[in-house]
């Protein structure tokens, strides 16, 4: 009987273990963000409710506190396994999700507290530059694996991009310079970094099954970018559109290669919700400056699309979660 009661609590749960909570599913709560802002987008454009916004952002803030626990716990409980993954040349660019759905929950928060939005952009900030501090000075050891050169390196350093994204407002006197500096870190960064991954992607072998959703990343520094742009200086301009347009190109391509059956599910796809959710936010902003139809009527099919995708991952993931598929080692 006692050999029994000790065999049981050994076994494994069905779900799976919290030591193979993967970090990169922190992009979830970055992309249901991106989906809350979009629809609060859209309702300017169009008048719709703000009931999808709330729900979606209510749903973005229990996503990142549930992950937040786990994780800490998976830190307390197996603090190798977290240093493993921090300190890996592909996963460990994934930290920068936490730093950047931060960023994020703070335009989210700051709908309902604007107090509370300032606190945790302040917060956000912080991190988001100490880690993009961390990984330049990674990348400048040298001897790095080509194979190593992938789109994930875009997230911690060119996250800071988010920072106006997500700051263009703030009230504070120093908040002008912080913006900048974030856009000038992002900007060109983003510029050395995406000719890198262009270069591994055309001279090496094509990315691993796995990592190919993460391709989608590639539109990120553009569409990013013109929003962190146009909030900072609170116009448009032939740069910002310059930035949509081309990070609009960019998307076409990769769709097509990104959004295959042969790309097995798994966490890595939620990879593909935040650059899109930053074109859905792009394209709503850019349709409400030039009111023109043919770009109004683009920026719902991508709402539209964003919105299925986003729908089609949570309850996949959910799916892979409760099978053991998630959280098995």
């Amino acid at each position: 009987m006692h050999m029994q009661s000790l065999a049981a609590a050994q076994k494994p749960s069905k779900i799976g273990s919290i030591e193979f909570l993967p970090v990169n599913l922190f992009a979830s709560v970055m992309g249901i963000s991106g989906l809350s802002l979009a629809w609060r987008e859209a309702g300017k454009l169009f008048g719709t409710s703000a009931v999808i916004a709330d729900i979606c952002g209510i749903l973005a803030i229990i996503i990142f506190v549930a992950l937040s626990i786990g994780y800490l716990v998976k830190w307390v409980m197996h603090p190798q396994k977290v240093k493993n993954e921090f300190t890996h040349p592909i996963f460990g660019n994934f930290f920068g999700t936490i730093t950047v759905s931060i960023l994020l929950l703070s335009s989210v928060m700051g709908i309902y507290s604007q107090t509370a939005g300032q606190w945790i952009w302040m917060f956000g900030t912080v991190l988001t530059f100490v880690l993009s501090f961390v990984f330049v000075a990674r990348l400048l050891k040298g001897n790095l694996n080509p194979e190593h050169v992938v789109p994930a390196l875009l997230i911690p350093v060119v996250g800071t991009l988010d920072i106006s994204v997500a700051g263009g407002n703030m009230p504070f006197a120093w908040a002008h310079e912080v913006n900048l500096l974030s856009l000038a870190i992002g900007g060109f960064v983003a510029i050395v970094y995406f000719t890198l991954i262009i270069s591994r992607l055309v001279h090496h072998a094509p990315l691993p099954a796995g990592l190919v959703p993460s391709m989608m990343i590639l539109i990120a520094p553009f569409e990013v970018g013109f929003l962190g742009y146009t909030n900072f200086e609170q116009r448009m301009d032939s740069f910002s559109s310059v930035l949509f347009y081309f990070g609009l190109f960019l998307f076409l391509v990769l769709f097509f290669k990104v959004f295959k059956k042969t790309v097995p599910f798994g966490a890595s796809w939620w990879g593909v919700s935040f650059p899109m959710g930053a074109l859905s936010n792009a394209a709503l902003k850019y349709a409400m400056f030039t009111d023109s139809w043919p770009l109004t009527a683009l920026a719902v099919i991508i709402l539209a699309l964003l919105s299925i995708v986003l729908l089609v991952l949570f309850v996949r993931t959910i799916g892979i979660l409760l099978n053991g598929e998630l959280l098995r080692g």
